[in-house]
């Protein structure tokens, strides 16, 4: 039996990309440091351009895929030895992110949901029968519906989320049957490499994963225009997203983009769960989520109650260091993402917008901040502020609120907080979301739930272990005399 290894005893440490199952090494190397002190996590080669077509042609070559079973078997192994390995997972999430502890045990025990759900539905059929003689004059013939899987797909992930976005990916690939070319983000990409390592070790066949990173032009930005790529499935920002869309060609496209969630809370609401929401929906995750609430619309009736109990509620969040089990807020993935963040807080400010709590910043760490009165057309409001800002604005009614929540670029998710379902159902007909959660935070989900959004967020089309997986085939129609 493998055991797990204390990943914080062996830092910092040379890490393999893995090429069709082969660690490769390079001289060009890229540095991954901890947020919190700046130290050396690890080190990890950029591939090469020929290092890239080996891995293609490697997934290429692979062969038939692996049978249901197998793939349900792969999928449950792999669960089984992330909860072996949880604490080196969410200890190596932390020294990549900086994120504090309860946040990366959150993401480690949310990956191995993701293939659980991907294990079940490795072993359903999506299939259909239809009868021609339900046609006036059909003959006697039966039409039937399969699913194939693509023959290669480019998988680009975020640095937010290192374990489960790489998951959402790989995951639902593998019950498909489909093999994969992973980049993950060059922020956290140890975390993906020593994801790759276990599902090898789960039984993966090598051909079905190459895990690496490498320079923009000649590796990511290659593999995506490759026309041997039959889909790119990219999570991340807006701008490289649209980039994408201008290079990849003919082939399918899954994009999950960027996010200004609103969580809408009415004059009917409960203050007490609208704080606890707007405190756990601002602060999570360091703020840095793209379903995370970014906009506060309070009717003016309750404004002075909802933002009182906020402040309260939201000073138990606990800024220190990312490894202390009582710290709820570790750090910014890094300095320059925190700067940007404190620079809107003082643009805001200045256009008469008044912090109420926090605002400092401290390298990469920013405290949780409450803005209050924040302008319309802030920058903080109309721009995703990828961070622990939680911008409050008013609103005269559900029709303002909903016209205010709409005037955004984006799409991705919204919550309302309110116990008139009449104010509820107008919410969820009349937002401009991919997502709405009554009495929830915006980003509330399943691992298999259908999750992406519109506008700026995304094509439309869904994430989610289900959605992923009919993407990640093609569907075939034959029919039969009956």
């Amino acid at each position: 039996m493998t055991h797990p290894i204390d990943i914080t005893q062996i830092l910092p440490v040379a890490w393999p990309c893995y090429i069709a199952g082969k660690a490769v090494e390079s001289d060009d190397t890229l540095e991954v440091r901890y947020p919190w002190d700046g130290s050396l996590t690890g080190t990890l080669p950029k591939i090469t351009p020929e290092q890239l077509e080996q891995a293609i042609e490697a997934a290429l070559g692979q062969g038939q895929p692996p049978t249901k079973n197998e793939r349900y078997e792969i999928l449950m192994r792999a669960r089984g030895l992330l909860a072996e390995r949880a604490d080196e997972f969410a200890n190596l999430i932390r020294l990549e992110t900086g994120l504090c502890m309860r946040e990366t045990r959150h993401e480690v025990s949310r990956a191995q949901e993701v293939f659980k759900f991907a294990a079940a539905e490795a072993l359903r059929d999506d299939e259909s029968i239809f009868s021609c003689d339900a046609a006036k004059d059909g003959p006697a013939r039966k039409i039937f519906t399969l699913r194939e899987p693509l023959g290669l797909v480019a998988a680009i992930t975020p640095f937010n989320h290192p374990l489960n976005q790489v998951a959402h990916k790989l995951a639902p690939a593998i019950a498909a049957g489909v093999p994969v070319l992973l980049k993950p983000s060059s922020k956290t990409p140890l975390v993906a490499v020593r994801l790759t390592a276990l599902l090898y070790e789960a039984g993966l066949p090598p051909a079905m994963l190459s895990t690496f990173v490498g320079d923009r032009k000649t590796i990511t930005e290659a593999l995506v225009r490759d026309p041997r790529v039959d889909l790119v499935t990219f999570t991340g920002g807006t701008g490289p997203g649209k980039h994408l869309t201008t290079i990849a060609g003919y082939k399918k496209l899954c994009l999950e983009l960027g996010g200004n969630a609103p969580l809408i809370v009415l004059k009917d609401a409960d203050l007490d769960l609208a704080a606890i929401l707007a405190t756990e929906g601002s602060f999570r995750n360091s703020g840095q989520r793209c379903t995370a609430v970014k906009r506060i619309l309070v009717e003016e009736p309750v404004l002075d109650e909802f933002t009182a109990k906020f402040v309260a509620e939201a000073k138990e969040f606990t800024v220190g260091d990312p490894a202390d089990e009582a710290t709820r807020i570790g750090t910014l993935i890094d300095e320059p993402a925190a700067i940007v963040l404190e620079e809107r807080v003082a643009k805001a400010v200045a256009a008469g917008a008044e912090v109420l709590l926090g605002g400092k910043r401290n390298g990469a760490q920013l405290e949780p901040t409450i803005i209050a009165n924040v302008p319309r057309d802030a920058e903080m409001v109309c721009e995703e502020s990828f961070g622990p800002l939680a911008p409050i604005m008013p609103v005269r009614d559900l029709d303002d609120a909903i016209a205010l929540a709409n005037d955004s670029d984006f799409g991705l998710s919204s919550g309302v907080v309110t116990n008139d379902m009449a104010a509820a159902i107008r919410a969820v007909k009349e937002l401009k979301t991919g997502a709405v959660n009554v009495n929830q935070v915006p980003g509330f989900r399943m691992e298999c739930s259908p999750f992406g959004g519109v506008k700026d967020s995304g094509l439309g089309i869904k994430e989610g272990v289900i959605e992923a997986m009919k993407f990640m085939t093609t569907t075939k129609t034959f029919s039969l005399p009956w």
